[in-house]
């Protein structure tokens, strides 16, 4: 029989209770795991479990092994004396070694870059001969020498150079177009040079004439077709006609006046050397229609050659003709080829501005940029005139 104490007072009841609830949760708690043991305290490495790497596979065949075969002898076994002389004996052929060698000169490497890759071409010559002088005849034939020579003739670069600018070839027209290049810099830069670039050559030409406008223009065209040109102007005059010619036939004997005194006055004027006149007239196309204009004219007695043209033509106006006619007297000795006075001085005294630039003042086009065209167009028709001249010579 269980016998019961008796419980003195509350509190070792609530004592008591408690520490039944206590045991109880501690009974219900997880165990705590083992912590893990450091990699020092494991025994071994952390690769030692790591299979070893399998061998790589080997794309290289390999020669068969050919066990090395013996020669057998092949003993008679009746041997008959000869009295002769005896024959060699026969050789066996090993037919299995000539097969392995074959293989093996099949199987050898051979490199991508030959042996020979940087080795001169030409044979170097012995100590012997370094001493001799080589001619072309002793030079070994080298195809890579025959196509250096096809470009290069001669002795080098500089011939080749020369002779391709002498043919006339791309390195003459880089070289031109060069030096167009450097003269138009210099030309732009100080426009008193172009004359200066463009002096010289074989061309000579006498302008019979002063005025600088009128020289200038005829330098530039001739320059301009014959790329060098060197002209000069010398005074000349004429008295056969009028102070200011009428009609083509007037200006034309005018210009041929001034042709003759030029060669007359200046000895270094021959036959030989051109001249080139110009003479500016008035010209009537229609009724009260005036137009002023300049004949140039170019003789050069030499080669039989005289050419004329004309240049673009000025329209006058009316009252500029009666101011003509009124300053010319009834008792001028020419009067029947034109009047006493010039055009330009009654146009400049007109229009208040100096005598070369009435033109430019009263169309927009100057007296020099007529001439330089018209100039231009009679230096084209005597290169070709010196052209035909040269044929027939």
């Amino acid at each position: 029989m269980l016998s019961i104490k008796p419980v003195d007072d509350m509190s070792s009841i609530l004592l008591h209770f408690d520490e039944s609830i206590k045991m109880s949760n501690a009974d219900k708690k997880k165990p705590i795991p083992t912590a893990p043991l450091p990699a020092a305290t494991i025994p071994g490495n952390l690769l030692s479990s790591v299979a070893p790497p399998t061998q790589l596979p080997n794309f290289i065949t390999a020669s068969p092994v050919v066990a090395p075969v013996v020669p057998i002898e092949v003993k008679p076994s009746v041997v008959v004396p000869q009295s002769g002389p005896q024959p060699a004996p026969a050789t066996v052929l090993n037919s299995n070694a000539d097969t392995s060698t074959t293989l093996q000169d099949q199987e050898m490497f051979s490199p991508a870059i030959p042996p020979s890759k940087g080795e001169p071409m030409l044979p170097i010559r012995p100590p012997e001969d370094s001493q001799a002088s080589q001619t072309s005849e002793s030079l070994p034939a080298s195809p890579e020498i025959d196509r250096i020579g096809d470009v290069m003739p001669g002795s080098g670069l500089i011939t080749w150079m020369k002779g391709a600018v002498s043919t006339g070839g791309i390195l003459q027209r880089v070289a031109e177009k060069a030096k167009n290049s450097v003269d138009s810099m210099i030309t732009t830069l100080d426009p008193q040079m172009k004359e200066y670039l463009k002096s010289g050559g074989d061309l000579y030409i006498v302008v019979a004439c002063e005025e600088e406008d009128k020289v200038s223009a005829i330098r530039e065209a001739f320059q301009t077709v014959f790329g060098k040109a060197t002209v000069l102007g010398h005074s000349a005059r004429s008295e056969v006609t009028a102070a200011q010619p009428v009609g083509y036939a007037a200006a034309y004997a005018a210009a041929k006046q001034r042709v003759a005194h030029v060669r007359s006055t200046c000895a270094e004027v021959t036959n030989n050397v051109p001249v080139v006149a110009i003479e500016g007239f008035l010209h009537e196309a229609v009724s009260d229609r005036w137009y002023e204009m300049s004949v140039v004219v170019l003789s050069q007695p030499s080669i039989g050659v005289e050419l004329q043209v004309c240049g673009q033509g000025t329209p006058v106006a009316v009252a500029a003709l009666a101011a003509l006619r009124a300053a010319t007297p009834g008792s001028y000795v020419h009067r029947d080829t034109g009047f006493a006075v010039t055009l330009e001085s009654v146009m400049a005294a007109s229009l208040q501005v100096p005598q070369t630039e009435w033109q430019d003042a009263l169309t927009g086009v100057g007296r020099r940029e007529i001439l330089s065209l018209a100039a231009r167009s009679l230096a084209g028709s005597y290169k070709k005139s010196l052209a035909v001249s040269a044929g027939e010579v």
